[in-house]
């Protein structure tokens, strides 16, 4: 399965989003999944990369030529692709991903997210996705979700389509990405 993940281009101020993003990685990696992801070297974006790699597993990042200039891509990747844009960006990891997963993040982490679930809305995907909850991170912005529903601005089931879990292997057995049994 290819799973694409939108994170943090920083580590955050606590160990656990660290730790949860090599968990991820590691788990990805030696169950054969193949790692989508934005293509750089930083923050949880470089930790899940490398820990997918350690792991045996593919990883293929798409980045932007303008953050590549700036240094930020990883180069050790089985495949990096890059484009004009950030739109190509996420169209692109869109295309090759069979799921999604939102880790903790910033505006990016935010935008892919909600642009990966308004395709789902509008049925221009059909694709699994999945909030790794680490440390509460989305709480609040699950809360938001439930009164945009409340308050009819998405509609009934619309969040249906999430699956929220605290821990990786969850949300990974969660998604389809490989059955409980698995190590």
């Amino acid at each position: 399965m290819n799973i694409c993940v939108f994170c943090g281009s920083s580590t955050g101020s606590e160990p656990i989003y660290k730790e949860a993003a090599e968990e991820l990685g590691t788990l990805m990696g030696s169950s054969k999944n193949t790692l989508i992801y934005g293509g750089g070297n930083v923050g949880l974006m470089g930790v899940v990369a490398d820990a997918t790699l350690t792991a045996g597993g593919k990883v293929i990042g798409v980045i932007p030529e303008f953050l590549q200039r700036r240094e930020v891509a990883h180069n050790g990747l089985t495949q990096l692709e890059v484009v004009d844009t950030m739109h190509q960006r996420k169209q692109r990891m869109a295309e090759l991903s069979d799921a999604f997963i939102a880790m903790p993040g910033g505006w990016g982490t935010l935008d892919e997210l909600a642009e990966i679930l308004t395709w789902r809305q509008l049925g221009l995907i059909q694709c699994p996705i999945g909030i790794l909850n680490t440390h509460s991170f989305f709480d609040h912005l699950l809360a938001q979700m439930s009164l945009m529903t409340r308050h009819g601005f998405l509609g009934n089931g619309s969040l249906d389509v999430l699956k929220v879990e605290e821990h990786p292997r969850q949300l990974l057995t969660q998604l389809g990405a490989f059955s409980v049994q698995a190590s």
